[in-house]
């Protein structure tokens, strides 16, 4: 299906840092687009979000020419832009082809799902988004040197129907955005913090998810801007505000569509192939956190007293541990990565967790014990220790075999690059230095 009556359509790809970065194309251009794909230079997937140029091999430094790459333009991608004429408001995701699909986000999720579908295996995901809104401009903002900030609500509101009510408009215009952009929105609620807020995509397929997800994280943005309003994501965007994070809710089936974290005879229900899973997790993922914890605000919240998992850790029905068993049915059953940060890339977030998921079944890996009761209290969560600073994630994911063989040498080489770039950047600056770079886009 594509739209060539209308007069524009937006062609977008999703960056390293999950922001739509794309352009308007004449309607009547659609079909070809559609068969050959427009042209968009790598280089978008080397920016941080205030378009600072960070370090790429290959791409960004001396040996670059700046050149343009084919991007597949995905025809089932196609949903609507809500804050556009109808005329104008088409959009299609695409992707990099060729060597630049090696790191780009959505193709290495493609990747990880193909070698699923090579199992036999189907995911399911959820995924749950948490931001925080503020009564503030891009101007207001600046005037005030990203300090002295106003929350759109004054203090700290888990649940709490007042402010939910007091914020009804806001609840209506996120529902009227997310029909247009096919966004399946499962659950919205205040959560623990003035101005903090929860969004989930309800479970679907995998790729879906990450789109969904993508696509909530740009326009809420574009919805908050209307509104003279502005949303964040970092993961800490102040040392007295709760952390923020990207949880990844996962489930698998066989062909036959069978649940297979499933086994009604199994100590708390999970079968064998789930308890390798989680133990692909705890033996992977601690050399692949960069993905879950992308930039240097990110590392900021794994503070000690934030809801932040302290390990790699798992349990039953269990919000402490970063791996979280959850579900009393057969297709409820599932687990919960709360290992990303709310600035973590979608895709990149989904394939780590399925990739080493997918390989601990392959290589039937055991689970550690299961943490019980508060993982949080020092030395009572059971499993691989968090690394302790970006700096060490950075160089676990670049000595990564795991990584280079599931995701590609080629992202691995570029993402680490960029990231090192930013962690150098950053050296003795401070968190208000972070708001100037990450509030508003990051």
């Amino acid at each position: 299906m594509s739209e060539t009556h209308s007069r524009f359509a937006t062609v977008a790809i999703v960056d390293t840092n999950g922001l739509l970065r794309g352009q308007k194309v004449r309607g009547a251009d659609i079909p070809g687009l559609l068969e050959h794909g427009p042209g968009m230079s790598p280089v978008q997937l080397a920016l941080d979000p205030t378009d600072e140029i960070l370090d790429m091999p290959g791409i960004t430094d001396d040996s670059a020419d700046f050149h343009d790459t084919d991007l597949a333009v995905d025809p089932s991608s196609l949903r609507h832009i809500p804050f556009e004429r109808d005329e104008d408001n088409p959009l299609y995701l695409a992707e990099f082809t060729g060597a630049a699909a090696e790191f780009c986000p959505r193709s290495l999720l493609r990747r990880v799902l193909a070698r699923a579908r090579d199992m036999g295996l189907t995911p399911k995901v959820g995924i749950e988004l948490e931001f925080t809104l503020f009564d503030e401009t891009a101007r207001s903002l600046a005037a005030k040197g990203y300090d002295g900030l106003d929350t759109a609500t004054a203090h700290p509101s888990h649940d709490l129907i007042i402010y939910q009510a007091a914020q009804a408009d806001l609840y209506a215009e996120v529902a009227d955005m997310c029909g247009p952009l096919g966004i399946g929105l499962g659950k919205m609620h205040e959560e623990i913090g003035g101005g903090f807020m929860e969004a989930c995509i309800a479970a679907t397929s995998a790729l879906e998810a990450a789109d969904q997800a993508a696509l909530f994280k740009n326009f809420i943005r574009v919805l908050a801007m209307q509104r003279d309003q502005t949303v964040c994501f970092m993961p800490r965007w102040s040392e007295t505000a709760d952390s923020q994070s990207s949880h990844i809710h996962l489930s698998l089936s066989g062909a036959d569509e069978t649940p297979l974290f499933w086994d009604a005879r199994a100590p708390a229900r999970m079968s064998e192939s789930f308890g390798h899973f989680i133990g692909g997790m705890q033996h992977y993922l601690p050399a692949m956190m960069l993905i879950f914890a992308p930039t240097v605000n990110s590392w900021r919240r794994f503070a000690e007293g934030t809801f932040a998992p302290p390990a790699f850790s798992w349990g039953v029905e269990n919000r402490t541990t970063a791996f979280r068993v959850v579900g009393h049915g057969p297709r409820s059953m599932r687990v919960e990565n709360r290992l990303p940060c709310s600035d973590a890339n979608p895709y990149l977030a989904l394939a780590a967790t399925l990739a080493a998921g997918l390989a601990g079944i392959t290589e039937q890996i055991a689970p550690s014990d299961p943490t019980r009761g508060n993982g949080y209290v020092p030395g009572s969560a059971i499993g691989p220790a968090l690394p302790a600073s970006m700096e060490e994630a950075i160089a676990a994911l670049r000595g990564s075999g795991f990584a280079a063989e599931w995701l590609s040498p080629r992202f691995v080489e570029t993402f680490t690059a960029t990231r090192d770039h930013q962690l150098r950047q950053f050296d003795g600056k401070t968190l208000i230095d972070e708001r100037r770079r990450f509030f508003e886009l990051g």
